[in-house]
């Protein structure tokens, strides 16, 4: 459960979600019709990119609310949690 009640994200996230939903069957679309490589590969660049996009407003969000109100209650170990999923976007 999210602890942020910003309808406004919500909505930005689910738009750019609806978006990259559609380069991805662009993508698809493209392979079935034997599209040059190069250009598939500048689709797919493109859709990574917009998808980083989500992950970064979500994490912001999630470290403004979720992990804040976490360490206020006393929750240190929330930061572990969320050191992992920075490196795991890191690493990706």
């Amino acid at each position: 459960m999210r602890s942020w009640r910003d309808e406004k994200t919500v909505q930005e996230l689910t738009n750019r979600l609806n978006r990259i939903e559609g380069q991805i069957r662009g993508i698809k679309r493209m392979i079935e019709e034997g599209v040059y490589c190069d250009d598939i590969l500048n689709q797919i660049s493109s859709a990574q990119s917009a998808l980083n996009g989500v992950a970064k407003l979500l994490l912001e969000k999630h470290m403004r609310f979720c992990i804040k109100e976490q360490i206020i209650a006393g929750d240190d170990k929330v930061i572990d949690e969320l050191m992992n999923t920075i490196f795991r976007m890191m690493n990706k």
